[in-house]
């Protein structure tokens, strides 16, 4: 397939998210193989820069340092430089990960102008983004861990949901409700002081989910759409070191950690896992791709999480799974791009019969 010949395909990256810089590194692996699509970054302060795809490709360390334009802003924001695209026929690549870009309010602004856009669209976002209210969503269509919320609080009513979880399990995790990548993800015996969590938590200012700490075997299945549906791709497991956590240096930086793909599980097991992945992204009304986290238990497949616009850098798990399925990972761009179309004109002609 190609795709980009038809129209002018914006790779728009960065964000104000404390996932910006997988972003960047997501939009060097795509810039790479889209043949030369214009590079939009979203700077933290809101404004857009039109950078060349050289210099994205040349920023290093991407995972750690921030990227910094070397021309001005070409507008102040987004919704300013979408009101006035500079192009014909656009279609948007969303490399972004985590906050605006990943919640659906990124999605809502291009479906309120008709723009064409990669990934699901802002209803799913949102709901997939919010992990209390994806479990809500699903309940019936997958197992979750038990698990209750706390909102931006003081240490104290902090203190008391841990408590109160503590008091049914032995093991918990606590993690943010809105975010990915794994930042701000604790673990939590019974046994153990928490002070120090605590007091990280109320310094960050964010909603927390608290939930049962489910012991099994890691797994994350990608799902992708190819014009005819979703299908599920192989099953990645990952395998974490003693006293380490797949968290953003484990995932990205590999300290701790070993991601197998396709995992090696029985039959029966790896049907499951992919059967939870379906009814994840069917059940949140996901489209083009997404990815689901799932723990693999004595007692079944419990769903994590589902991220939306995952990674697609060097060190992502969709970009393996990908591998591991025999597809290119230039024509999974170029059928989301696609798909993305499709469905621009789709929504074109609804409005058009109303």
């Amino acid at each position: 397939m190609h795709t980009t010949a038809a129209m002018t395909v914006i790779l728009l990256f960065g964000g104000s998210s404390d996932e910006r810089h997988v972003s960047v590194a997501t939009a060097q692996s795509v810039a790479r193989l889209l043949g030369n699509p214009l590079c939009w970054f979203w700077a933290p302060d809101g404004a857009i820069y039109d950078v060349p795809v050289s210099e994205v490709l040349g920023h290093e360390r991407a995972f750690e340092i921030d990227f910094d334009p070397k021309r001005p802003a070409i507008w102040p924001t987004l919704e300013q430089a979408l009101d006035t695209l500079p192009v014909d026929d656009p279609a948007f690549f969303l490399g972004l990960h985590g906050g605006a870009g990943e919640d659906g309010t990124v999605q809502k602004m291009m479906e309120q102008r008709g723009i064409p856009f990669s990934g699901s669209g802002s209803a799913a976002s949102a709901a997939a983004f919010d992990k209390g209210h994806a479990k809500e969503q699903l309940r019936g269509k997958v197992t979750s861990a038990e698990s209750r919320i706390v909102g931006v609080s003081d240490p104290d009513t902090i203190r008391t949901a841990v408590e109160t979880m503590l008091e049914q399990h032995e093991r918990i995790v606590l993690k943010p409700l809105a975010a990915g990548s794994s930042r701000g993800l604790f673990f939590l015996n019974r046994s153990e002081a928490f002070d120090d969590i605590i007091a990280k938590i109320a310094k960050l200012k964010l909603p927390y989910i608290i939930e049962q700490f489910i012991n099994g075997r890691e797994l994350t299945v990608g799902v992708i759409d190819r014009g005819n549906g979703p299908i599920a791709l192989p099953v990645v497991e990952i395998e974490v070191d003693a006293g380490h956590s797949f968290d953003y240096e484990g995932k990205y930086l590999g300290k701790g950690t070993r991601e197998i793909c396709p995992a090696n599980l029985s039959h029966e097991l790896t049907k499951a896992a992919l059967q939870t992945a379906l009814a994840a992204h069917t059940g949140l009304g996901c489209e083009g791709y997404s990815r689901t986290d799932i723990m693999a238990a004595e007692d079944g497949m419990y769903f994590l999480e589902l991220n939306t616009l995952p990674g697609l850098t060097i060190s992502s798990l969709v970009p393996q799974e990908l591998k591991a399925d025999g597809i290119e990972f230039r024509d999974f761009l170029e059928e989301q791009i696609a798909i993305a179309r499709k469905r621009g004109v789709s929504r074109d002609a609804k409005a058009a019969a109303r």
